[in-house]
């Protein structure tokens, strides 16, 4: 699969202050990574987090896998990729690869469930399947 099968994909480089004391990046930022091309891919589909909270609505992790392959090491370019899938009715999971550049050698790869709540309680995501062409 090229990279730009993928439905998004943003740029990284790592940052000296990421890696840990053997030189690779310590493994909780990777989870940041994820997180961060989460949100750029669903602000590039109009979806912001702050309107859908003034509306009621919650959009909130319930699980994170990460399968690590290949460690980062300070300075590296890197992509993540973002593909999205629906999981039953209320949950959401997106499936996330980390690629070191310009070598395109998989570091890791992720799949993060969520789900839209209101109230507390999971609803079905509405409006949102339609924006992320579900």
């Amino acid at each position: 699969m090229e990279i730009s099968d993928y439905k998004f994909s943003l740029e990284f480089s790592v940052r000296d202050y990421e890696c840990d004391i053997q030189g690779v990046v310590n493994n909780a930022n990777y989870q940041h990574y994820l997180e961060h091309a989460r949100h750029e891919y669903l602000i590039s589909k109009g979806i912001s987090f702050s309107r859908l909270h003034d509306e009621g609505i919650d959009l909130i992790v319930l699980k994170v896998e990460i399968d690590y392959i290949f460690p980062l090491r300070s300075m590296d370019r890197f992509i993540v990729t973002v593909d999205i899938q629906r999981e039953g009715n209320v949950r959401l999971a997106f499936l996330q690869n980390i690629f070191r550049i310009p070598d395109i050698k998989l570091i890791a790869r992720g799949k993060v469930t969520g789900v839209a709540t209101k109230k507390g309680k999971p609803v079905a995501p509405g409006n949102l399947i339609e924006l992320l062409g579900l």
